[in-house]
């Protein structure tokens, strides 16, 4: 009985400190800021400022991450160290499970962007040591998201993307390009505790399209 009490304790310390850990990253990651225009239906019509990110091409994930991963911990011009950056954003098949990414598909070969904090600019990003990865400026956007949490498999990918549009149909709303899937936890956060998105670019609206709905809020 006193062995059985012993490892329910243990188990349930190890679930305290599991949740603790996922806590933390989530207040303690930066996040892509951003303008909610609209919400309706477990939609999400937000705004993106202009931003800087690190990108590579390599023939898989795994490369492409290194190498990143390299440049924001000291591979660079100035040997500075930079904060990591949520969320991860895939585009493509393959879904890499550490923050912040983005990832798409060219030929066979992986796309993948690092975001950087906002207080670098163009000018101010320190240069990469590495040829193959180069600083690139994304102009501002306006997307359509939905959320939903858990592990992001295939299935539940396909599910919440089909919601979108059958949302953004209902609404009148034209996308603009190819949806990703925005991850914003780390590999070891509980999947009760992640938060993933679906997001689609949507075509420009005029803003009082958005005028009986609207709530602006700047995520830090």
């Amino acid at each position: 009985m006193r062995s059985a009490r012993k490892a329910l304790l243990g188990i349930g310390g190890l679930l305290v400190l599991w949740i603790g850990w996922g806590v933390y990253v989530d207040r303690t990651t930066e996040r892509v800021p951003s303008e909610t225009l609209d919400r309706f239906d477990g939609v999400e019509i937000r705004r993106y400022p202009r931003t800087i990110v690190a990108e590579t091409t390599a023939g898989d994930a795994r490369t492409a991450f290194g190498r990143l991963f390299r440049y924001i911990s000291g591979a660079n011009a100035r040997r500075e160290e930079l904060s990591m950056t949520a969320p991860v954003a895939v585009r493509g098949t393959a879904i890499p499970m550490t923050a912040p990414v983005r990832t798409g598909s060219d030929g066979g070969d992986v796309m993948m962007a690092f975001y950087l904090p906002q207080t670098y600019t163009s000018e101010t990003a320190p240069t990469p040591t590495d040829a193959d990865v180069r600083l690139v400026v994304e102009p501002p956007r306006t997307v359509a998201v939905r959320r939903f949490s858990w592990y992001a498999t295939d299935e539940r990918v396909r599910r919440e993307r089909e919601r979108l549009r059958e949302e953004l149909t209902r609404r009148g709303l034209e996308t603009d390009g190819e949806p990703a899937l925005l991850q914003y936890n780390d590999p070891w956060t509980p999947p009760f505790m992640r938060t993933n998105e679906i997001e689609v670019p949507v075509a420009d609206v005029p803003d009082d399209h958005y005028s009986d709905h609207s709530q602006t809020v700047t995520r830090e």
